[in-house]
This record gives structure tokens, sequence and C-alpha cells, in this order.
């Protein structure tokens, strides 16, 4: 599931196969830019923030696209085609100097944005710790902010610390030993910020580690909780519990805990077994 690792590894095979190259031909197909032309830009630069990425080009402007839940980037070989059915889902393409052709598929945000103006676009989110500008400090500050609010609301909100998706709020709470419906506020939030820090960038810059959470790479056995429910906890025996984060959410998030590892704080576990 695309999380903040996610689109960092992104970013760094899109940089590593393409900055620098001229965009001999392409547009944008989709958004409020739908129909520019990007033909005759040099790509200068990737950047990210949290699940954002930005494309910087050579005439001052920025390509701003977020994948949620169903977005991918591909990149073919000069002389190959994609796929009609992908084809027809492609949001942004650029074919480069040298006959290959970057995809942007099926990304449900995508604007163009002068690259002087990206706070336009992200500057709301909160601290990214995979951004050399992070600040641990302001992320404690502005989770503690609500301090009533359950710790997966809260982890996220993508305005108090940018790059935590479901996976990773679900496995910090388990690693943490916190029920994810306690009050964020009863939380020590220094300690649980500390961590989330250095998972993302386990996994989003040590090879083989990308999303593994218990040090084990199996199938089956990389995640704390995440996706175990009905199964033993793998530190303790007792059945992964799990619920829905809200009815009907259209990215059916979900939450996994473990009720002996991650105790309730009333003493009354929530959420029916599934």
């Amino acid at each position: 599931m695309p999380e903040g690792d996610s689109v960092f590894r992104l970013r760094r095979r899109l940089d590593a196969a393409t900055r620098g190259s001229l965009v001999v031909d392409g547009e944008v197909r989709s958004g409020t830019a739908a129909g520019r032309s990007l033909a005759g830009v040099t790509i200068v630069a990737y950047d990210t923030h949290g699940k954002h990425l930005l494309t910087r080009f050579d005439d001052g402007r920025t390509l701003h696209t977020h994948l949620r839940m169903q977005g991918s980037w591909t990149i073919t070989r000069a002389g190959r085609r994609l796929p009609t059915a992908v084809r027809d889902q492609a949001r942004v393409r650029m074919r480069l100097a040298d006959g290959r052709e970057v995809w942007g598929i099926d990304l449900p945000v995508v604007e163009l944005v002068p690259t002087a103006r990206e706070v336009d676009a992200v500057g709301y989110l909160g601290p990214d710790p995979l951004r050399e500008d992070w600040d641990a400090d302001e992320a404690v500050r502005r989770l503690s902010q609500r301090p009533d609010r359950p710790v997966v609301a809260a982890l996220l909100d993508q305005t108090r610390m940018a790059g935590l998706g479901n996976l990773w709020v679900n496995e910090l709470a388990f690693l943490r030993g916190i029920h994810p419906f306690a009050p964020i506020g009863a939380t020590d939030l220094h300690a649980l910020v500390a961590l989330a820090a250095r998972c993302l960038r386990l996994s989003a810059t040590v090879p083989g580690m990308y999303q593994v959470t218990t040090g084990d790479r199996r199938r089956g056995s990389s995640h704390w909780v995440v996706g175990r429910a009905g199964r033993p906890c793998l530190r303790c025996g007792t059945r992964v519990r799990v619920r829905d984060e809200v009815a009907n959410d259209p990215e059916q998030r979900r939450t996994w805990w473990c009720p002996r590892c991650q105790p309730s704080p009333s003493g009354a576990d929530v959420g029916p077994p599934e």
C-alpha cells in the first residue's frame, strides 16, 4: 500500500532513471492542467513530502501527483507500448529523447504548479521524517494539539505528521504497546514519533526491509498485526482483532491489534474479532 516510504522509493527510481532527461513529447491528461503539453521541458529534480510526489522541470513548473490507493508510475523502453487497457488510464505521459516513455497511471491527483509555489500544493502537510527539514518536535507539538483523539486517527492525519499510512499506524501502535483507540495524549509522543521516523527511514532506504516490521521477511511473518485478524499474535499467541477504521471508508482502512500486547486503557477491549 502506498505510504511515505513507498513514494520515497518511487522517487529514487524515477530520479535514477530520468533526472536530466529532455521530454520531447507528452502531456498532462487529467486535473486542472489536462491537455497541457510537457514537450520541451527537462526533468531537473524529484522530491516528496509525505505521500506526495513533486516532479520539477527546468521551465519553473512542478508536476504534483498523489498515488492514493491505486496510482502508479512506469517507464516503457523505446519502441514498447503499454497495453491498451493501461494506456487508457494514463494521466501523465512523457516521451524522452532516448525514446523511453514515462507514464503516470490512474493518478487521482495531478496538477501543474509553479515550482516557487509548491507550498500551495503541500504546505498544509506536517513534518516528514524522510525529508531533510524533518522536525520531530514540531510533529510532537501537532499531535498533542488534540490529546483526546484516538491514536490511529491522529497518526493518519497528514497535517500532524506526513508519511504514515494504515500499515505503519497499526504496526507502530503494536510496537509501542498502545491500544489503537487510546487517546493520543496518553502516549509518550516523543518515543512514538522517534520510532515512527526510524521505521520509515529503514523501510525507505534499506534493501529488503520495505514495510517489514518484525525483521522476518518471510510471507505471513513480516507484520506483527496487519493482515493477521483471527491469527495468533506473533509475540504472545493471543488472537489478533480487527475492526473497520471508519464505516464505509472508500479506502477500506482497518485497524488490527493484539488485546494482550495492546491493552485498552479502560480495561474493556473494543471491536469484534474477525
